[in-house]
C-alpha cells in the first residue's frame, strides 16, 4: 500500500478523539451516496421489469403483424393459403403465420350473456404464447368427450358470465337485425381454459376457438379468412421490418404492427423508462455535492497534519491525492451499500411481492423487478466519476494550504 492510500485509509477510519461531528458528516455523505445509487438502481430494475412484463403479455397474446384487406367489396381474404405461400417466398424473417377468423358474437351461459369477439386460430396457438397465461384448465381447442369443441376465455369475461372450466357456453353471431330471414348462427362450446394476462383489452374482449369452428359460425368458405397473423423470428426487428412488409404487399392488403395497435401501452412504458431514471439520478448528483462539504470538513479537521506533511517536504500533489482518495473511499463505501440495498430489494420483491399494484391500472398485480448487470456497471462508473470530481475541489484546497499558516492556526 503506497503512502497516499495509507493515510487516506487512516483518515477515513477517523479514530481521533473529539471527531464525532466529522464522523457524523462522513456517515451522512456515505448515506447520501448509498441512497442515491440504490434509488437509481431500484428505479432502473423496476422500469425494466415493467417493460419486460408488459412486452411479454402483449407479445404473448397479439401477433407481431396483422395483415388484412381494405376492400369494401370483399372484406375478407378469399385465398389466405395463396397469400401465406407468397409471404413464405418473399419474407424469410417470418417464423410463424396463421389465418384467423374473428368477429363479434354474443356469448351466453345458463345465467348470463355478454358481447365479445370470437377468434378462430390454429389449435396449437403457435403465433401467440397465450397458453402460458392460462390460469385454470388448459389451452385445448380440440373436440371434447361430449362432442363439443373447446373454447378458452379471459378471466374478466369468465367473471362476468359466472363461468368456469367444464361449463357449456352458447355463441350467437351478430350480423344486422335478427329476424326470420336473418337468424343468427348458433354454436356451443365447452370451456377448457381461462386465461389471465392482466390487460383488460384482452381478458375482457377475446374468446379463442378452433379456426374451422369459427369458419362454420361465420359461414366463410375454405381458405377464406379475416386476417393473417404473423410472428417474426426476432421480436426486436418489428419496427424495421415494417418498410419491407409494406413494399412487399400491394392493394388491397395492408398491415398493422403490434406497436401501432397497442401504441398507448408501449408509449406509457417508454415514458417511464425515459423519465424515472433522470428524476432519480438527481439523487446521485445531490450526494456528490454533499461530498464536497464532507471532504472540506475532513480537511479542516486535518489542517495540522497537512501543515506537518508540507513542512517535511511532502509535495502538493501527494496531499491532493490523499484527500481525493479519502473522498473516493467515502463514495465507494456508499456505492457498495447502495448496490447491496438494491439487490436485497430485488430479491425480497421477487420472492415475496412486497409492493402490490392495482392490476386494472398497471396490468400486473405487483411491482416487477429485473436487475441488469449493465445498469450496475453504469451507475457505479457514473457515481465514481461524480464523486471523484466532487472530491477534487476540496482536495485542491488542501494542496494549496500554506504550511506556516496551518501550523500557526493549529496551535
Amino acid at each position: 500500500m503506497n503512502f497516499e492510500w495509507y493515510l487516506a485509509l487512516r483518515y477515513f477510519k477517523g479514530n481521533r478523539k473529539g471527531a464525532r461531528f466529522l464522523s457524523f458528516i462522513k456517515i451522512m455523505s456515505i448515506t447520501g451516496v448509498a441512497i442515491g445509487s440504490a434509488g437509481l438502481l431500484i428505479a432502473l430494475s423496476v422500469v425494466h421489469g415493467f417493460k419486460s412484463t408488459i412486452n411479454n403479455k402483449v407479445l404473448g397474446f397479439a401477433p407481431h403483424y396483422t395483415i388484412a384487406t381494405q376492400s369494401f367489396i370483399t372484406p375478407t381474404i378469399e385465398r389466405a393459403d395463396t397469400l401465406i405461400t407468397f409471404l413464405d417466398q418473399r419474407l424469410p424473417e417470418i417464423s410463424e403465420k396463421q389465418p384467423v377468423i374473428q368477429g363479434q358474437v354474443m356469448i351466453q351461459t345458463k345465467d348470463e350473456i355478454s358481447g365479445t369477439i370470437l377468434k378462430g386460430v390454429n389449435r396449437s396457438g403457435s403465433v401467440s404464447n397465450l397458453s402460458q397465461y392460462v390460469i385454470i384448465g388448459n389451452f385445448d381447442l380440440t373436440e371434447q368427450e361430449n362432442g363439443m369443441f373447446g373454447i378458452v376465455i379471459g378471466s374478466k369475461l369468465a367473471s362476468q358470465l359466472s363461468a368456469d372450466t367444464g361449463d357449456i357456453v352458447t355463441t350467437y353471431t351478430v350480423s344486422g337485425v335478427p329476424s326470420l330471414i336473418n337468424s343468427p348462427e348458433i354454436k356451443q362450446f365447452l370451456i377448457t381454459g381461462i386465461y389471465k394476462t392482466g390487460i383488460d383489452q384482452f381478458d375482457d374482449v377475446f374468446v379463442i376457438v378452433d379456426r374451422e369452428q369459427a369458419r362454420e359460425l361465420f359461414k366463410l368458405k375454405p381458405n377464406e379468412a379475416h386476417a393473417i397473423e404473423v410472428k417474426l423470428k426476432d421480436e426486436n426487428s418489428i419496427e424495421p421490418f415494417e418498410d419491407k412488409l409494406i413494399s412487399t404487399l400491394s392493394f388491397p392488403f395492408f398491415s398493422e404492427s403490434i406497436l401501432e395497435k397497442f401504441y398507448n401501452i408501449f408509449a406509457w412504458v417508454e415514458l417511464q423508462e425515459q423519465m424515472i431514471p433522470l428524476v432519480i439520478g438527481v439523487m446521485i448528483i445531490v450526494a456528490a455535492f454533499n461530498l464536497i462539504g464532507a471532504v472540506l470538513m475532513m480537511i479542516l479537521e486535518r489542517t495540522r497534519d497537512i501543515g506537518i506533511l508540507k513542512t517535511i517536504g511532502t509535495k502538493s500533489s501527494i496531499v491532493r491525492r490523499i484527500f481525493l482518495f479519502e473522498g473516493l473511499l467515502v463514495s465507494f463505501t456508499g456505492l457498495v451499500i447502495g448496490i447491496g440495498i438494491s439487490l436485497l430489494f430485488a430479491y425480497l420483491q421477487l420472492e415475496f411481492q412486497l409492493i402490490p399494484l392495482s392490476e386494472e391500472n398497471y396490468y400486473m398485480s405487483y411491482v416487477p423487478v429485473e436487475p441488469h448487470l449493465l445498469d450496475f456497471l453504469i451507475v457505479a462508473l457514473v457515481t465514481t466519476i461524480l464523486c471523484a470530481l466532487a472530491s477534487w475541489i476540496p482536495a485542491r484546497v488542501a494542496a494549496k494550504t500554506d504550511p506556516l499558516k496551518v501550523i500557526s492556526y493549529g496551535r
